[in-house]
């Protein structure tokens, strides 16, 4: 009777854990380890934002300039991008701004949803929601010609994106 009663004390007090561990043999993760995830993911949207920003400040800046020069030399220079391969440019563009912005809303969704609770479990679907906008900038990334700086930036924070994942148990992105 007492082997009985140790080992469903025993199975009582283990039970907790099991609901914190994102896969069978994982180590149990802290809320504090989340976070970091969390926070780390913010940053490499922000990051990832502000290039994107950027190089569409500069490409503006190129634009402006080589008009000038353009009068000068139009015979020794290539043609000029026809307006359908500017507005192909400005789709593509466009669609991964925009899948960009779906998903630093997802994100600061989850942040706020994660520091007002105690169980961070309890945001796995807001993480779900993180994963699947994601998806769509893999997909966008994928598609297009961006160039190897967003390639770099996107694979870093696909990684983040992929830990924050595991510590929810969940499936991460594909390559």
């Amino acid at each position: 009777m007492k082997v009985v009663n140790t080992v469903i004390l025993g199975a009582a007090l283990l039970a907790p854990a099991v609901v914190f561990m994102p896969r069978a043999g994982a180590q149990p993760v802290t809320k504090a380890y989340v976070a970091d995830k969390i926070r780390k993911v913010e940053d490499g949207v922000d990051e990832f934002r502000d290039y994107l920003k950027r190089r569409g400040d500069n490409a503006r800046s190129a634009a402006e300039a080589s008009q000038g020069r353009s009068r000068r030399a139009r015979g020794r220079r290539r043609s000029a991008p026809t307006e359908s391969q500017k507005a192909a440019a400005g789709d593509r563009k466009d669609e991964l701004e925009d899948a960009l912005g779906d998903l630093n809303r997802s994100t600061n969704r989850l942040r706020r949803k994660f520091n007002a609770t105690d169980k961070w479990m309890e945001t796995r679907i807001q993480v779900e929601r993180v994963l699947d906008d994601a998806r769509r900038i893999n997909q966008v990334v994928a598609r297009g010609r961006y160039g190897s700086e967003v390639a770099r930036l996107w694979a870093a924070l696909r990684t983040q994106i992929n830990e924050l994942a595991r510590a929810y148990g969940l499936t991460p992105l594909g390559v």
